[in-house]
């Protein structure tokens, strides 16, 4: 977080970026906790709703620490990485799901019809035979 100096340094700059970001602070609220960093992110979590993370992020960037800038930036990535992995994870359940309603069907339809089954097998195993031998058969 930044400290009391740097803020006081760096005011003007800090006051007319936080009333471009946030329109709805007033001159006489950014006044009142002018140089004091923790009253500063209490007053513009209040009035907009933002997160602790999100205010102190902002300052360190406008106070130009690169540091923030990599923390921000690590964890805008930790968080993608979660979304990816919770979609991935998503997929990869609702495929699952997929093939075992599948085979679920395929097991019931063969023990409804066995000797239906057997015939279809018999004659895919023929075609494919058929298929294979013509194949090499160009050659």
């Amino acid at each position: 977080m930044m400290n009391r100096q740097e803020l006081e340094g760096k005011w003007d700059q800090v006051k007319g970026r936080l009333q471009e970001r946030w329109g709805q602070l007033t001159d006489e609220e950014l006044q009142r906790v002018r140089g004091d960093a923790t009253a500063l992110v209490g007053v513009i979590e209040e009035k907009t709703g933002e997160s602790r993370r999100e205010v102190e992020a902002y300052l360190e960037e406008v106070l130009g620490n690169g540091a923030a800038r990599v923390r921000v930036a690590a964890d805008q990535v930790r968080d993608y990485g979660q979304q990816v992995a919770e979609s991935a994870h998503a997929g990869y359940e609702q495929v699952a799901d997929s093939v075992r309603t599948g085979y679920e069907q395929a097991e019931g339809s063969i023990r409804r019809n066995p000797a239906e089954s057997v015939a279809v097998a018999f004659g895919a195993g023929i075609i494919t035979g058929v298929v294979v031998a013509l194949a090499m058969r160009s050659r």
